[in-house]
Parts: C-alpha cells; structure tokens; sequence
C-alpha cells in the first residue's frame, strides 16, 4: 500500500475519533471483515501513519497548574535546540515550530512560573523574545479530508508513489520510490555495516 483509499482515509477518522474502537466495529461502519481492518491498520502503522494509540483528556476536570500558551521567538537555524531543550520538560503538551523560527508552546504550568518551567530554552541563549498567554478553553477537530501518503525515498528522498517499494533492514522498515534506490541504499549499507564488523572506516 503506497496510497490512501478512502477505506484507509475512514477508519482513520474512526480511530481519531475512538482509539478504543473494536475492529468488529470499525468492519461494520467500512464495509470490510474484521482481519482486513486488521491488516490495513497494520500496515498504517508499519508506514508510520499511525504512530500509537492515545486518548483524549478532558483537562476542565483536572488541575494541576495553569495552562498557558508561549511563544519563543529564536535566532534563525536554532529553533532544533530550542526544541531539543524543551523535550524533557514537565508540563509542556505541544512544541509546534513555524516557519519564521518561532516555538509556540503549550502547557501546563504550576503557579503559571513559565520562566522556571522553560529554563532549558532560555538557557540556549538563542531565545530572543517570549510572549505568553493564559489558555481559557481549547477545541481539538481532527481533521484529514482527502489526505494522500508522503513518503519519502530514504535514498533519493523523491515521493514514494504507488510502484514504490519497501525493505526491512536490520528490523527497520525503509520505503523507496524504486528498486534502483533500495538497490543502492542497501550496499551503502551493507558496506557501512562491514565497516563495523572491521572495526575501520572508509571515507
């Protein structure tokens, strides 16, 4: 499978809607048996479509601290450090990076201190202004519409289309746009892994 039909396009809004869905269930709505809904939500988590399953919180119900919204503006080719600052840090829901090298944050915040909350990124030193905003309420609408895969050749780094292919390597999953690139991509790799093996490197 290198495109989405929308069988694949509907049971994905299924799943965003209720990760808990019994397969039965979701056979029943898409018009397929429950094995086959097996194997293509198999297969969307072998493409990395779907990552893992989750729920949703009803945070109104819940209070550990203030929710709040920041936004960091960062020195331009440094908003990576930033985000890497900012992994392991308690509270913090979503890191989204834009395009104009700014972070805008979301979390939660006991006693709303976000300038000890977000120590890590100040202390990059790449953080050139900060602007915060409490959160009053919030609204999640997942949405797909007519999504298509993006895969991208790990070789060539072309779309992965529908004569696409695919090779597992070491117990990891790589897609290709062709033969000729899995080709290449494992003797890279297979070289690389003799290096290894030898103890040298080649450059």
């Amino acid at each position: 499978m290198r495109e989405l039909d929308e069988t694949d396009r509907e049971l994905l809004r299924l799943l965003l809607e209720d990760g808990r869905a019994a397969y039965t269930e979701l056979a029943d709505v898409v018009g397929l048996s429950p094995p086959a809904v097996s194997d293509r939500i198999d297969r969307l988590r072998e493409l990395g479509v779907i990552e893992r399953f989750t729920i949703n919180v009803d945070r109104s119900r819940l209070h550990n601290g203030d929710r709040i919204a920041v936004t960091l503006g960062v020195t331009p080719g440094e908003t990576a450090t930033v985000r890497e600052a900012l992994t392991d840090v308690t509270g913090i829901e979503y890191v989204f990076v834009t395009a104009d090298s700014r972070l805008f944050v979301v979390g939660t915040f006991a006693g709303g201190d976000v300038e000890s909350a977000l120590a890590p990124a100040f202390e990059t030193d790449v953080v050139e202004g900060i602007t915060v905003s409490p959160l009053t309420g919030s609204d999640w609408h997942p949405a797909l519409g007519d999504a298509t895969l993006g895969l991208e050749c790990v070789e060539c780094g072309n779309r992965v289309t529908a004569e696409g292919v695919s090779a597992t390597i070491d117990g990891e999953r790589y897609e290709f746009c062709c033969d000729s690139c899995r080709g290449r991509f494992e003797d890279r790799y297979e070289e690389l892994s003799e290096d290894v093996r030898d103890g040298s490197t080649r450059v």
